[in-house]
């Protein structure tokens, strides 16, 4: 960074570290005794999905290696697309294994940063519940290096804002929170929320 951005107010970008999707079960921890709120199991990756024969390659080993726990009885990895051209990938595991389900996400994500498929990498989330039936995700982005809380509200595209904002509090011992609440994009749909 030199002077000008200095005097422009501009910021080094905060580079990934995908080994903040490790503090998610102490956040668990947290949301469950303060909110309520429990782990649901799910978890998924969004990524720019890109044509060519070494991203299908790179896709098809993640899958790979994301179902080889299929024989001890887990579910199978599942692969979709949203409205906007994104792809997921989505995990399931016991809402008791929380680690397993990070472990999965961290090397979904770590597998395309690997092959050079970073910049394609999106978001990654964790779906939560309350006893109220209400859904909350922790968003991981990855280009920022940071999480934020996504509630929707009910049916429809509307959010929990002030659920989101209370459990930003709740979570902000645990996890790199995101500071620009104009960050916080909404994740409608998305496969495991």
């Amino acid at each position: 960074m030199g002077l000008l951005d200095v005097l422009l107010g501009r910021r080094k970008p905060v580079r990934p570290d995908l080994d903040q999707l490790f503090g998610l079960p102490s956040a668990a921890v947290t949301l469950e005794a303060a909110g309520g709120f429990r782990p649901t199991g799910l978890g998924s990756v969004c990524f720019a999905a890109v044509e060519g024969g070494a991203f299908a390659e790179v896709q098809r080993q993640v899958r790979a290696l994301l179902d080889a726990d299929t024989e001890r009885g887990d579910a199978p990895v599942e692969a979709s697309r949203d409205g906007y051209g994104y792809s997921w990938l989505l995990a399931r595991h016991s809402p008791d294994d929380l680690p397993g389900l990070v472990n999965d996400l961290h090397a979904v994500n770590s597998e395309l940063e690997a092959n050079g498929f970073g910049p394609q990498l999106l978001c990654s989330l964790v779906g939560f519940r309350d006893a109220e039936g209400r859904s909350l995700a922790l968003v991981y982005l990855y280009k920022r290096g940071t999480f934020y809380p996504f509630a929707p509200a009910g049916g429809g595209e509307k959010r929990d804002s002030a659920l989101e904002l209370q459990m930003k509090a709740l979570i902000g011992d645990d996890l790199r929170v995101e500071q620009d609440l104009t960050r916080w994009f909404p994740v409608w749909g998305a496969p495991g929320l």
